[in-house]
């Protein structure tokens, strides 16, 4: 999935993006990382789901809970 947003302004240490096409919707971003990205610029953020990750994390953490149990 990708989002297109515009960089509105900047308030404090956060990037407040604007998304495209519903200008009431935004997020925001730490300054930092839309680096050389301005007030006005537009972007384009690819957002996938990392299934691999995902499923490693789901497993340490029933190991965790597993663990937990027989500690009892």
């Amino acid at each position: 999935m990708e989002i297109t947003a515009t960089e509105d302004r900047i308030e404090g240490e956060l990037a407040v993006l604007l998304l495209r096409g519903d200008e009431k919707a935004n997020f925001n971003l730490p300054v930092f990382f839309p680096a050389g990205i301005k007030q006005g610029d537009i972007v384009t953020i690819a957002i996938t789901k990392d299934v691999v990750t995902t499923d490693e994390a789901k497993e340490r953490v029933m190991g965790l809970i597993e663990k937990l149990k027989r500690k009892g």
